[in-house]
């Protein structure tokens, strides 16, 4: 009898088994593999949109936030821009030190008055401008004056008005800082034989200063009554266009007051209306008056009173009324050197002229019919005799209930001035 050994070698159905076992291990580890190595990686691809998710939306607010800020800042900007724009528009209060730094110590001296010395300076960005400094012994009427310039100019901003910068006012020192003009004032082109103008450019200088005295009477949110114009405060800028100055007598009016009382003559004798020489209260047509007298000289490139003159020429106005009134307008074309190609212009400020100077306020017309007959907007007629002897009494008679206002006009003045 045969015995088998215990360590025989297997048979190949149970090779064949065991190999088909740990194929089907393999495959199912792979595909476990496989799923988590999916799983991990749509994780990071969450994890990556997620973080570019939120990346975006951060540089979205980043930029949301500097835009606003952006925009605060341009507002911040316009604003301070625009309040530095009104600052400019008044006059600004200087210290005494400022106007010594900007005149260089009072070093150049333009002219002198009879209230003050005026000098050329310069801000520290250039601007040049001229400085009045007011006398130290000044009276009652000079500090008037100061404040008068002040109250009005000061509120005023007019391509043919001088402008007033600023001011200092203080124990050691009171001065007016104005715009600085090249060309200084017009009479030194109207009486100066080496200064003489084309006639045509005295034409638009008339306009100009025309235009300045409407914007006072007409266009200011309170009228301003001038009291003194004339060639001499009539400024010339370096294109030789024309700024009414001086408003050292100037007064602000209410609209619905026709009358201001006076107290005491003002103006320049020549200039100055007839009212303002009489107990009586006066209106805004004195400057018309004053302003027709100006035409005059302009028209004849002199002053309007030389003693001696031939051919009764010694009052200019009262020998243009003749010739008008003799239809004898061509020989005073030729007296004055009137080309023919401005004559007809010439003409008509010959009519302007004697309207303006009219002995009663109320024959004169505004100022804006002066601006609009001068440049030929508006028919003139034939004006009247500006010149008739009128006694005082029919003075008082025809203005009427003139003086009963002057009680009443007189405190509208008083509370017109800014002190």
């Amino acid at each position: 009898m045969s015995n088998t050994p215990a360590n025989s070698t297997p048979s190949s159905s149970d090779t064949s088994s065991t190999s088909a076992g740990a194929t089907a291990a393999t495959i199912a580890s792979t595909i476990v593999g496989g799923i988590v190595i999916i799983v991990i990686a749509i994780a990071i691809i969450r994890c990556i949109q997620k973080n570019r998710e939120q990346a975006r939306n951060t540089s979205m607010q980043t930029t949301s936030e500097s835009t606003v800020n952006q925009d605060s800042n341009i507002d911040m900007v316009t604003i301070e821009r625009f309040l530095a724009d009104i600052v400019k528009e008044r006059p600004v209060r200087f210290t005494a030190q400022n106007i010594i730094d900007f005149t260089q110590n009072f070093k150049q001296k333009l002219g002198s008055g009879g209230f003050g010395i005026v000098y050329k300076g310069q801000f520290p960005n250039g601007v040049q401008i001229a400085v009045k400094v007011l006398h130290k012994t000044q009276d009652k009427r000079a500090e008037e004056q100061f404040m008068a310039e002040i109250g009005t100019i000061g509120r005023t901003y007019h391509i043919n008005l001088v402008r007033l910068y600023g001011f200092c006012f203080d124990n050691s020192l009171k001065a007016l800082v104005y715009e600085y003009m090249e060309k200084g004032s017009l009479d030194r082109y109207l009486f100066n034989e080496n200064q003489k103008h084309k006639w045509e450019k005295l034409h638009e200088i008339a306009i100009g200063t025309a235009k300045g005295i409407r914007y006072l009477h007409e266009e200011c949110q309170k009228k301003i009554v001038h009291y003194d114009i004339k060639p001499g405060n009539v400024l010339l800028d370096a294109n030789f266009s024309p700024k009414v100055a001086d408003f050292g007598l100037a007064r602000l009016c209410d609209r619905d007051n026709s009358h201001v009382s006076m107290t005491g003559g003002r103006g320049t004798p020549g200039y100055a209306a007839p009212e303002l020489w009489m107990p009586y209260p006066v209106t805004h047509k004195c400057d018309v008056y004053s302003y027709g007298m100006l035409l005059f000289e302009i028209l004849g490139r002199r002053r309007n009173l030389i003693l001696g003159q031939a051919e009764s020429q010694e009052w200019f106005p009262r020998w243009i009324w003749d010739k008008f009134e003799g239809g004898e307008l061509e020989s005073v074309m030729l007296n004055c050197g009137i080309e023919h190609n401005d004559r007809e212009k010439a003409e008509r400020m010959c009519k302007v002229a004697l309207w303006c100077v009219q002995y009663q306020p109320d024959a004169r017309p505004s100022m804006n019919s002066v601006v609009r007959m001068l440049e030929g907007e508006e028919e003139i007629i034939a004006p009247k005799n500006p010149f008739p002897y009128m006694m005082p009494s029919q003075w008082s008679e025809s203005r009427g209930d003139s003086v009963s206002t002057a009680t009443e006009t007189n405190e509208s003045e008083e509370n017109s001035l800014i002190h």
